[in-house]
């Protein structure tokens, strides 16, 4: 242990301020202060110097508060050691604390209440609290002021221990019926540059005749007191007496301007004057306690005393072992993940990120901060900021989710050791969606210009499908689930939206008192907390003099991709329905020739001579068995991506019959059955024409498979003839109904 050096600092001094350069004391160079590994250790829990093994300045650590490191003594000295190696040397340093004026004064309440009798003889003292100053030297209370009056002046008396007692002096004889109350200020003034002042209300009620105060047969008693002894130890006993009788000589006693370390270590009976012990007395904590005791008796007079309690030490204190900064913080996780609310308030706390270390005090501080980084070519710490001390991240900007998902960024723990420790972690905050976008109508637009015009025929049954509402919105999740619905129409029942994909479709055939323009207002809402909608506007003209068919076929886009799996669906139907058809056409082929066959015999048996015309096929028909001969075929239409088949439309298989005359003779001795069936193909001509009507002459080979199996249309009955299209009563049938592909 070699020679110890002396110090001193100002209070309140900022973190990294020089204390002194101890080159010149330890009689040392630079580069062997460095090469000799100096340190500098406190010995105290709190490290509140470091040395710099560089140009060997000791340096403030951190701020330092007198009044809370050395509360009222005289001197506040905190010590420290330089250790230096090869060969070992190990010098002491003192820094002396010194105090600067930044405490006002301040009395233990803001008012006192004092109870004085009429007929207080002149000059008669009473005692006040004094005010407390945390600030030592000149620096503390130096004076007292007292508010101008007619009856009390101020006296302030300086103890050898430097304190301030201050009285209040009768000068002038109180009478309680020409004044009950009075009320004045008192002030404390310091030595401090600026000065500082603390002020209290003294407020005094006169009261009658008590006039002999409680007296203490002495003014300060001093006792010894050994550190830990247990609670209820009598330290004392004060008993003051007064001279007068009844009420007014019953005494109670109290604590009078003591600290917070008195109150929690003493107890006083008010009624006996004993003072024992009430908390833990320490030696290491404090050595010396001056309670002040105030009696009182029945008639508001006080009198005072001090005790003086001398603690004495006792060895109950082991060696302590200088920890040593081998651990790094240490995460709680390997990574975090931190959700926030899109659109959130600047400032707002995303998280926690905790970091722990196995050092114990200075070595085991862990301060938190961001390392640089860009996001979306930005800086990291234009987004997020990071508390020091906890390790709260905070959002510093309002995000939006449509404009970025999430961002990450890493936190570095560093001890306050030396050298400092540290470690890293990533923190990947995910941006929440919320609900901030309304629907945008994608179809029919909606931007201001003349709407377009959906045609629709007078003819269109139940259910036609007339247009498709399309909206997307920006949202994700439920927040971009659509829902649609009808606002307002001119005709009320006759068009109907679907809640889900939009198709506007009719609700009943329409009638001619139907207006010929229609308006109807779509309204799309999402599912989001609270809902976004907007609406579309639709504009349908009510036509005449278009077919269905012509509606409906619109060409289908040259570059429409079909999916693997459609086209695959597509190639097994078309296969299959190939296959069923051929079988189809062979039955029918065998029925025809079967027919034919008994139509020869019938003939030849009845000997009729009936000739066939040019346009009337031999398989028309088998009287006998009152079947149809014509069998009706349709063209199937398979959309893209759909699993079921569609019908287009219905045409028959062979042409139209022509009903000319027949030129042979012979054909006037048709029986009349068989002149009954001729009327009936005759209708059925008829009937025929209305079908075929603006299509093809040609006939159509091709069966209509449904449901995996082939559709009859013939329907054979055996007793009695069938009129031909049976299935036609008074217009074609309209097998086309397609409500969601377009062929």
């Amino acid at each position: 242990m070699c020679e110890s050096f002396h110090y001193s600092v100002p209070e309140e001094k900022k973190s990294g301020s020089l204390v002194a350069n101890v080159l010149k004391d330890l009689k040392v160079g630079v580069k062997e202060l460095s090469a000799r590994r100096a340190q500098l250790i406190s010995e105290s829990h709190n490290q509140y110097f470091q040395l710099d093994p560089q140009s060997g300045n000791v340096l403030l650590q951190k701020r330092i508060d007198r009044e809370a490191l050395c509360g009222q003594k005289d001197t506040c000295v905190l010590a420290a050691e330089i250790v230096l190696e090869n060969p070992l040397q190990v010098h002491r340093i003192e820094v002396e604390i010194e105090d600067v004026n930044d405490n006002s004064p301040q009395f233990p309440k803001n008012e006192f209440l004092l109870n004085i009798p009429e007929q207080t003889a002149l000059n008669t003292r009473f005692p006040l609290e004094s005010a407390k100053d945390a600030d030592r030297g000149e620096n503390s209370v130096q004076n007292y002021t007292l508010s101008l009056n007619n009856h009390f002046g101020l006296d302030v008396q300086s103890h050898s221990d430097g304190s301030k007692h201050v009285e209040l002096v009768l000068q002038k004889q109180l009478d309680r019926e020409e004044e009950t109350r009075l009320s004045l200020i008192l002030s404390a003034v310091d030595g401090g540059t600026p000065i500082r002042t603390g002020t209290a209300n003294i407020i005094i009620d006169v009261l009658d005749t008590n006039d002999n105060p409680p007296q203490f047969p002495q003014s300060l008693y001093k006792v010894k007191l050994k550190e830990n002894s247990h609670p209820r130890t009598l330290v004392t006993k004060v008993e003051a007496t007064d001279r007068d009788l009844g009420p007014n000589a019953e005494v109670t006693y109290s604590f009078n301007q003591i600290s917070d370390t008195v109150l929690r270590s003493f107890a006083l009976n008010k009624h006996t004057g004993e003072l024992t012990v009430a908390g833990a007395i320490d030696y290491e904590e404090e050595r010396n306690y001056a309670i002040n005791i105030k009696a009182t008796d029945g008639g508001g007079l006080s009198a005072y005393c001090k005790v003086m309690v001398e603690v004495e030490d006792r060895n109950d204190n082991a060696p302590e072992i200088s920890d040593v900064n081998d651990n790094a913080p240490v995460f709680e996780k390997s990574s975090y993940e931190m959700q926030l609310q899109e659109n959130n308030i600047p400032g707002l706390l995303i998280g926690l990120v905790h970091a722990k270390d196995l050092d114990m005090e200075q070595n085991g501080k862990v301060t938190y901060s961001l390392l640089p980084g860009k996001v979306r070519d930005q800086p990291v710490s234009s987004y997020v900021s990071i508390n020091s001390e906890t390790g709260n991240l905070y959002a510093i900007r309002s995000l939006d989710y449509e404009q970025i998902k999430d961002f990450q960024v890493t936190v570095r723990a560093v001890d306050s050791g030396s050298p400092p420790l540290s470690s890293e972690v990533v923190v990947r905050v995910v941006i929440m969606d919320e609900n901030d976008n309304v629907p945008f109508i994608l179809y029919p637009l909606q931007n201001g210009t003349s709407p377009s015009n959906d045609l629709v025929p007078r003819g269109a049954e139940t259910g036609y499908l007339v247009t498709k509402v399309v909206a997307v919105d920006r949202d994700s999740g439920q927040n971009s689930w659509l829902s649609y619905e009808l606002l307002k129409a001119t005709e009320p029942g006759l068009f109907s939206v679907g809640v889900q994909n939009g198709e506007v479709k009719s609700m009943r055939p329409i009638s001619k008192r139907d207006n010929f323009k229609q308006k109807l207002i779509i309204g799309v809402k999402d599912n989001g907390h609270p809902p976004q909608s907007t609406s579309a506007t639709l504009s349908i003209l009510l036509v005449d003099g278009f077919s269905d068919p012509y509606m409906k076929s619109v060409d289908v886009p040259k570059d429409e991709m079909v999916q693997d799996e459609d086209q695959a669906l597509t190639m097994y139907l078309v296969i299959c329905l190939a296959v069923i058809s051929v079988i189809f056409l062979v039955s029918m082929v065998g029925f025809v020739a079967i027919k034919i066959q008994k139509r020869r015999k019938f003939v030849a048996s009845s000997a009729l001579n009936f000739p066939v015309g040019p346009n009337f096929p031999e398989s028309c028909g088998d009287v006998d068995a009152g079947s149809l001969s014509r069998a009706y075929n349709y063209e199937v239409c398979l959309a893209g991506g759909s699993l079921n088949s569609e019908f287009k439309y219905l045409r028959p298989l062979f042409p139209v019959f022509s009903m000319e005359p027949a030129q042979n003779p012979g054909i006037q001795r048709i029986s009349t059955d068989f002149q009954e069936v001729s009327s009936h193909a005759a209708e059925g001509q008829l009937m025929s024409q209305g079908i075929m009507s603006g299509m093809k002459k040609k006939p159509v080979e091709l069966n209509t498979y449904v449901k995996e199996k082939p559709v009859e249309l013939n329907t054979h009955v055996k007793e009695k003839p069938v009129e031909l299209n049976t299935h036609v009563k008074e217009k074609p049938v309209e097998l086309n109904t397609h409500e969601d592909a377009l062929y």
